[in-house]
């Protein structure tokens, strides 16, 4: 077994990033030591805070571009998309990995975390969820080992790895669909407590769906990030061409969404006058209507700054409804405030940190860019003016 050498640059900006990741770290220990009240504002009120929320349930909606990108590609065999699948697939493993940190450190006897690989709750949501994310994660590992014995140099296990891809892709397609779906699921037992404007029998397809759709959104928003900042040429026609894949599957959601709303005599919620209905309005038409709109005008959609900033609107708009259903729709039925601790706040920002720093460690060691693009623009990656 060997390998090239490792390489990892040093930049004030990685830096700050290592000093929150230390923070974080620090943090933590705190928390396992002292319990979760001592660094969370979580209560019996309010025992889902940034953690689960953000972390888990939007961590996991980001990430999927792992399962979009792979079923587009391998089973739809759109190989001119081959361009982004490596970059998606380290994207959606970093952003479970950190979804599994933040249900850990969600955990209140923590210490009892392998409980549910020997004690099974098979009517529990949670559990299925648990199962379809750690799976998940090991197939993901497992994937991207693929891609680490192309430099680690161990040509029998590389070999094995060649032997299981196809069925480490089918259950990578089927497993994120399912615990996608569960985390709608979750919420339907609150049918008392979510507002009726984000409650719904079909949340799990809500949650599914956006996830799938958010998928070419964030690969776009990632890819071009990441060109900025090794001086590369961006893939610009491959996210031309996802947009078409976002765009119609966002013109169902919103058709299903007025559907279910008018279905469930609710849709006059909408517009109450409410904060619930406000924060509803802004999720539909900003983030839903606006990136459709821009994604269906030409000149808009053809240009790099015009997919991106529709790509950017998409993101944000699914973490925006992931914080609705977490927050904004159970407010007025807990009757109290939730507001993380600058402790909750601080191993967020350093979970995240960590992401950002092994997915730059990952893309300069291992073959994730386009081979030609990367070594074409090296050189210029000390006049971007961006030091990543």
């Amino acid at each position: 077994m060997y390998g090239r050498n490792w390489s990892f640059r040093i930049t004030w900006f990685r830096i700050l990033l290592i000093l929150f990741v230390l923070g974080a770290v620090a943090a933590a220990l705190y928390r396992f030591i002292y319990g979760l009240g001592a660094v969370t504002n979580l209560n019996n009120d309010w025992p889902w805070g940034l953690w689960i929320g953000f972390d888990l349930l939007c961590g996991i909606a980001l990430a999927g571009g792992g399962f979009s990108t792979a079923l587009i590609v391998h089973v739809l065999h759109k190989d001119k998309y081959l361009p982004i699948a490596r970059a998606a697939l380290l994207t959606s493993l970093l952003g479970y990995i950190i979804s599994l940190v933040s249900l850990f450190l969600d955990i209140g006897r923590w210490f009892n975390f392998w409980r549910p690989f020997f004690y099974w709750g098979f009517h529990s949501v949670l559990f299925e969820v648990f199962w379809c994310i750690a799976l998940y994660t090991t197939i993901q590992v497992l994937e991207f080992g693929d891609i680490f014995f192309e430099k680690v140099k161990f040509p029998a296990l590389k070999k094995i790895l060649g032997y299981m891809m196809t069925p480490l892709l089918i259950l990578g397609i089927v497993l994120p669909s399912l615990h996608q779906s569960s985390l709608g699921s979750l919420y339907i037992v609150a049918v008392d407590k979510l507002y009726p404007l984000w409650w719904s029998m079909l949340i799990p397809f809500f949650f599914v769906w956006s996830a799938f759709f958010l998928g070419p959104a964030m690969v776009t928003v990632e890819g071009t990030l990441a060109a900025k900042a090794y001086g590369r040429n961006p893939e610009l026609p491959v996210f031309q061409s996802m947009t078409k894949v976002t765009m119609w599957m966002m013109i169902i959601y919103f058709i299903v969404k007025m559907i279910d709303l008018n279905y469930r005599g609710v849709f006059g919620m909408a517009f109450n006058g409410s904060h619930e209905s406000n924060m509803f309005l802004i999720e539909m038409i900003v983030f839903i209507l606006l990136p459709i709109f821009m994604y269906a005008i030409p000149s808009i959609r053809t240009r790099l700054w015009g997919v991106v900033t529709a790509s950017l609107l998409v993101v944000v708009g699914v973490v925006f409804n992931r914080m609705n259903v977490v927050f904004t729709g159970m407010a007025k039925s807990v009757g109290s405030s939730y507001f993380p601790s600058i402790w909750e706040l601080l191993i967020t920002i350093g979970m995240w940190s960590f992401l950002a720093l092994a997915y730059l460690f990952i893309v300069e060691n291992f073959s994730i860019l386009p081979k030609e693009e990367h070594t074409h623009t090296t050189t210029r990656i000390y006049d971007t003016g961006f030091h990543a």
